[in-house]
């Protein structure tokens, strides 16, 4: 189990990934970015989520930078966006993220999304980053079982992660089955239902008996199904409170509740539905 924020999970290449971090999405590059990931990591956090179509690669680079912390201490993760997906253009891709992070190598590197057509070129050339040693882990993001079975096909090198939706209204318990089947971790993004889930009442009950709040319910419920999670705020006392979860633990009977609340309910778009 993840027990502390310290704590990895070891991938299907042997790499340890952490189990908690810093994701910033919808954060906006220059100081916003810059003081979210300054905080993360004044706070102990050990991860940082970036992307290519955030726009905020720069500040986050800016931001390593400026904090002080030794570059293997943190561990980064960025994505190559649909435009780019295609085999040389992933390679180039690839190098303008690596500059604005300034960066040479990337501890994962995702495909953000299953572009019809595209995703296996796109993962040869996540190959050939991971063979160069200029990416020390490849793997997907929003991939139903189907995308999946379809990549391996001719996969040399199977996906260390898929990065999904996922929170107490959309479970996936199905998709992490597969995934734990054929050893590729699960990491959720928007663990909080996109700031959705925060005053949902039995969520906020739970939180109540052990005087913590329905965002720290959420993140203990995914680090006590062993999924890595990756909550965005840009507020410092927010960053701080979201990874306070390490020193209570959710009752068997309350990890029911809380999976009872699925309603396969996405707040972002469908992998098998989107146009973008």
């Amino acid at each position: 189990m993840i027990q502390s924020l310290k704590d990895t999970v070891k991938l299907n290449n042997g790499l340890p990934m952490p189990g908690f971090g810093l994701g910033v999405w919808k954060v906006k590059d220059g100081e916003e970015v810059i003081h979210s990931v300054r905080s993360a990591l004044a706070a102990g956090y050990p991860m940082i989520d970036t992307a290519a179509i955030y726009r905020n690669e720069t500040g986050v680079g800016e931001a390593l930078r400026q904090s002080g912390v030794k570059r293997d201490d943190v561990f980064i993760t960025t994505k190559v966006w649909n435009a780019d997906q295609g085999y040389e253009s992933t390679l180039a891709a690839f190098d303008t993220s690596m500059k604005k992070l300034g960066i040479e190598t990337v501890d994962l590197y995702l495909i953000h999304w299953p572009t019809a057509g595209k995703y296996k070129e796109t993962w040869k050339a996540m190959e050939k980053l991971y063979k160069d040693g200029r990416a020390r882990a490849i793997g997907v993001c929003n991939f139903h079982e189907h995308h999946l079975e379809d990549l391996l096909q001719d996969a040399e090198i199977k996906p260390a992660v898929d990065q999904i939706e996922l929170h107490p209204l959309l479970s996936q318990v199905p998709l992490r089955n597969y995934c734990y089947k054929e050893g590729i971790t699960v990491e959720a993004y928007s663990p909080l239902g996109s700031g959705g889930l925060i005053n949902h009442p039995t969520l906020k009950a739970i939180g109540e008996k052990y005087g913590k709040t329905a965002a720290q319910v959420m993140l203990r419920w995914d680090v006590q199904n062993e999924i890595i999670t990756i909550p965005r705020s840009t507020q410092e006392a927010h960053i701080i409170s979201n990874a306070d979860i390490f020193n209570f633990e959710l009752s068997p009977e309350d990890i029911d509740k809380i999976d009872a609340l699925n309603e396969d309910k996405r707040f972002g778009a469908d992998p098998d539905n989107f146009n973008f």
